[in-house]
C-alpha cells in the first residue's frame, strides 16, 4: 500500500524572457530552493497561456514565441514552503517581473 505525505506545492509563473542578474528568474528560482535544500523542483514551459492583460503568448506566433511562459513547480513541507516565501517575494520584486505564485496542499508518493 502507498502511503502518501502530506506537503505543499508551490507554483510560481513568470516569463521567459523575465532575468536578474543576466539569468533567467525560474532558473534564479530553482538555484534558491536547491540551496535552501528544498526537498524538489521543476520547471515547465508553457506552449499557450493568457494572463491579466490577455495577451496570448503561443509557441505557434514566431513573434511571440521568445517569451512563452515558465512555470516553476516546488513540492515540499509547509515549514519548508513558508520559509521560502520570502526569497519568492524578494526575487520577484527585484526583477519586477509580473508573475503568479500559487500554493496548494498536496499529498506525495515516492518511491
Amino acid at each position: 500500500m502507498m502511503n502518501f505525505i502530506e506537503s505543499e506545492l508551490l507554483r510560481i509563473f513568470t516569463g521567459e524572457q523575465e532575468k536578474l542578474h543576466h539569468r533567467p528568474l525560474y532558473e534564479l528560482l530553482v538555484s534558491e530552493a536547491l540551496e535552501r535544500g528544498m526537498a524538489g523542483a521543476t520547471v515547465f514551459r508553457g506552449v499557450l497561456s493568457f494572463g491579466l492583460r490577455h495577451q496570448v503568448h503561443t509557441a505557434k506566433i514566431l513573434e511571440l514565441a521568445g517569451d512563452l511562459p515558465m512555470v516553476v513547480e516546488i513540492v515540499d513541507s509547509s515549514e519548508m514552503i513558508e520559509s521560502f516565501l520570502p526569497v519568492v517575494e524578494s526575487l520577484l520584486r527585484e526583477a519586477g517581473a509580473p508573475s503568479l505564485v500559487t500554493r496548494e496542499r498536496v499529498q506525495h508518493w515516492t518511491t
